[in-house]
């Protein structure tokens, strides 16, 4: 934990060299391939057909390119920008909270979408997205985006489901006559720390939150007591998605804050689980796929990144993991994704949807914010009981 708050401090300190916008020189022409390509990324993010044969989007990569490919699964973002700041990977999915640290870090490198030509099929409203794009300046390409959903047991609620994040944030009696003390669960990442501000901009508009990764010190504050209010129902914080799953199955936990990953899993698995986007609204994740600054394979890892973007990969990744693809073109004609898969994953709420980004302390909505090395310290301390 030392290492790690010591390098997001590193990082956020070095914000201005986004602001300056110094940037490397990305790649000028496509080589031949190198063999191989290292990823890190989210669990269910590259399948080669293990889990299920249906689903492979890397055999056909490695058929084709000759590039192999390795993946070191990574259960959080903090823990993504650990493993890009020892280095060794070519590529990691980044999602917004980590983004922007590996550009301020100098732990990523500028990307020539003129070498990806399936980087103009991307949605637009992803192509200059703020969490990878510095100053007209490209960090990567898109990937899979969503949003944290609210993941419940449906005995617990019976014909009723939830429509607000109440239920995992202060004590009440649920449908089924009991408690939700000891039966929720919150992540297990600073970046949680949104979750409450967005909770309050809906029942306690008199703090004035406009964003909830722009907090003043009194927003802060109370992002925070709301947190350790809801220690005392917390049965675990979650970042391992199969854990999560066994909980649901197995622990009596009925409510949580959720990726469509795993309540496609356990709905696959006849479980009684359903999800919903709550009255408050949702935050969530737009992942990038972004090259490391001393990548030893480039040309395989830009092969890679123009593989992402194909319709037929975005359709499938976005059906696995119950994702929405970068790619609109994907949503129609995909057999595992169906026609109406974009929009039961989320394409229509894009604009209800609060994007992980890095909190810093130069803010658009105030003066002064509190910025992310904060939020790790503190986020620490709540889980603690501090």
């Amino acid at each position: 934990m030392k290492y790690l708050l010591k390098s997001c401090t590193a990082a956020l300190a070095s914000l201005s060299f986004v602001t300056q916008g110094v940037a490397a020189e990305p790649l000028k022409a496509l080589g031949k391939g190198e063999g191989a390509v290292s990823i890190v990324a989210w669990a269910g993010y590259i399948e080669r057909g293990e889990s299920d044969k249906s689903y492979d989007w890397v055999t056909s990569f490695e058929k084709e390119t000759g590039c192999k490919v390795s993946v070191k699964t990574a259960a959080t973002s903090d823990e993504m920008v650990s493993l890009m700041n020892e280095g060794g990977f070519d590529l990691v999915t980044a999602s917004g909270d980590a983004s922007l640290r590996l550009i301020a870090g100098k732990r990523v490198q500028p990307i020539n979408t003129d070498l990806i030509p399936s980087f103009k099929n991307v949605d637009p409203r992803l192509q200059k997205g703020a969490w990878y794009t510095v100053n007209g300046v490209h960090y990567g390409v898109p990937y899979l985006w969503g949003p944290n959903v609210l993941m419940y047991n449906t005995d617990a609620f019976k014909d009723k489901a939830p429509t607000s994040w109440k239920v995992v944030f202060e004590e009440e009696t649920l449908p089924d006559g009991k408690s939700n003390k000891g039966r929720v669960q919150a992540y297990d990442g600073p970046i949680y720390i949104a979750d409450a501000a967005l909770y309050l901009m809906a029942h306690k508009p008199d703090l004035g939150i406009k964003d909830p990764y722009e907090l003043n010190e009194d927003q802060y504050k109370a992002a925070l007591d709301l947190l350790r209010g809801q220690r005392k129902l917390v049965s675990r914080y979650w970042h391992d998605a199969m854990i999560q799953i066994d909980d649901f199955k197995n622990e009596g936990v009925v409510a949580s804050g959720s990726w469509p990953f795993q309540v496609n899993l356990m709905q696959a698995d006849k479980q009684k689980i359903a999800s919903t986007f709550p009255e408050e609204g949702a935050t969530g994740w737009a992942d990038t796929t972004m090259l490391h600054v001393d990548s030893e394979h480039p040309n395989c890892a830009y092969m890679w990144m123009e593989h992402s973007l194909q319709a037929k990969v975005q359709g499938d990744a976005a059906a696995w993991f119950g994702a929405v693809p970068s790619v609109p073109a994907a949503c129609k004609g995909n057999e595992l994704l169906t026609d109406e898969g974009c929009a039961t994953n989320g394409f229509n709420h894009f604009d209800k949807i609060k994007f992980w980004r890095t909190p810093t302390s130069k803010c658009a909505t105030q003066n002064e914010c509190v910025p992310y090395h904060r939020w790790v310290s503190d986020y620490i301390g709540v889980i603690g009981g501090r």
